[in-house]
Order: structure tokens, then sequence, then C-alpha cells
């Protein structure tokens, strides 16, 4: 006979209590529905195990001889789980995410999945390109275009947005197209999606190591504009840009990566979890 462990359980908790609605308040259970799994239990053993009065529920003789039983069941199926887990090593991965990406529902979700495993995050700078092949990460959200070879999992793709000081003449437009852009010179970035353009004004351009918050005081001082994905949170560092929704440019991909054929099951499984940083598509909830 297969014996339903949740049924027993419910058992021993209405047994303990002596009375249906204490039990059923007890396993946050409306009490019929107790009630029904009680008589599913008594039906599958074929005894009955309660005597039901006015008075409460009192264990028959059958359910007196059950319950020291069916306390041991489970016992042993709690010492079954702890045994097996105690046998598998609780794992470890680090997750990678690039600047502009938020990863924390991904990992929240993976930790409440594997709570025996060790989480970690690392926030990889745009350059930091070998991270993954070195093993400083296992998983590692980012945008493509991507400079390494590596398994790849797409999650969403992002509209793109145009970068201008608050001065800038396009400022305050709803949206804008690439003609609006005139002679601006955009130069695409080998490992991220960013495009800047060359400053017009003897501004020395930006170096390939020089970081978003350099490049970004080229924008502010008007120096120069750049077009980056709409979602990048960095858009929000500075007041004195404005980013304006630009059409005639490809979608960025937002992407999990890992290494082909990692053995680690916790990265499929942060794959899994990964899902959850896919925007609604009906948008933000209104407050």
């Amino acid at each position: 006979m297969d014996l339903d462990l949740r049924l027993v359980r419910y058992f021993t908790v209405v047994a303990q209590h002596g009375n249906i609605g204490r039990a059923a308040t007890a396993l946050h259970l409306a009490q019929p529905s107790l009630s029904r799994q009680m008589q599913r239990l008594e039906h599958q053993l074929g005894v009955r195990l309660f005597a039901r009065t006015p008075q409460g529920t009192s264990l028959t003789p059958a359910g007196e001889a059950f319950l020291p039983r069916a306390r041991a069941v489970l016992e042993a199926a709690d010492d079954a789980v702890s045994v097996a887990r105690a046998a598998d090593p609780p794992g470890e991965i680090t997750i990678g995410y690039v600047e502009g990406l938020v990863v924390t529902p991904a990992v929240q979700a993976l930790r409440h999945r594997r709570p025996d495993a060790r989480v970690r995050t690392r926030l990889l700078r745009w350059h930091d390109v070998r991270a993954l092949a070195d093993g400083r990460v296992d998983a590692l959200v980012t945008r493509e275009p991507l400079a390494f070879s590596a398994a790849v999992t797409p999650l969403y793709e992002e509209p793109r947005v145009l970068l201008v000081p608050v001065t800038h003449r396009l400022a305050g437009k709803e949206v804008v197209s690439a003609d609006d852009l005139g002679d601006e010179e955009l130069v695409a970035c080998a490992v991220t999606p960013t495009l800047w353009s060359t400053p017009k004004d003897g501004t020395p351009p930006p170096a390939p190591d020089d970081s978003f918050e350099d490049k970004l005081e080229l924008v502010a001082s008007g120096s120069a504009v750049a077009v980056l994905p709409a979602g990048d949170h960095r858009l929000r560092l500075r007041d004195d840009v404005t980013a304006i929704p630009v059409e005639g440019f490809e979608p960025c991909r937002v992407v999990v990566a890992s290494r082909t054929r990692d053995p680690n099951p916790l990265v499929a499984q942060f794959r899994e979890a990964a899902r959850l940083l896919v925007p609604d598509p009906r948008g933000p909830a209104s407050p």
C-alpha cells in the first residue's frame, strides 16, 4: 500500500489536538478539507481511525494502534531526507552581472530553492571578459555582444535610448530617430552594446579603458552623445543628462552566459530562476 505521508502527518496533528477544527487551524487548512483528507486516509487503510462526537474527535482502537507507527513513519521519512541531503554536497555558485543590470530577483529565487547552497554574486566591469573562462563566475548575466565563447540563454531584448545633456537640441523630445543625430559619428564598443560619439570640440575621445562615469562626464559636458540600452540603470546617475527613446537601432539582448556543458546543477537552476529578470510586458505596476 502506498501511504500518502501528507495525510499521515495530518492524522498525527488531528490526534494531537483531538479536534478537527483546531487541527485545521494549526495546519492552515479549511476544516471541511481536512475532514475529507482524513476520510481519504481511512479509506486507504480500510479502517476507522476517529470516533466523531459532539465533544470532539477521539481515536478508535485502530487509530490508537496506528498513531505511534504513523509518527515512526514520519520520523523515518524526515531522517531519510536528512541522510540524502547530507550525502549530497550543497554546492556553490558565483553569479556575475555587468554594470547596469540587476540580478536580485533571480538570486533570491535560487537561494530560496536551494537554501543549502552557497550562492554568491560578483559585479563585473565591462572589460572583465575573462571571469567566466577563469572560473571566477559560473554564470553571467550580461548584454550582447560577448567577447568570449559561452553557452547562452536569451532572456529579453531592450530598446535603445539616446543619452544627451539636458541642454541638447534634442532634449525634451518624446522619441528621436537615427536621422535626427545629423553628423554625429557613433563608434560601437567591441564588448558592450553602447555607442559613443567622437567629441567635436577638441576634447580627447574616451579611451577604451575609461570608466562609464568618465564617459558620462563627456555627455554631461556636451562633448559627446551616446546610444545605450534603455534598461541600463546607470542612466540615473546624473540629473544633467537625459535619455530619449531612439529608433533605427537594433535592440540589445540580455542573456545568461555559462561555460559549455558545465556540470554544476546550480547553473541550470539559475537559468530557470533568471526568467524573473524578464520585464513584465504590462510595464511597472501602478502605485
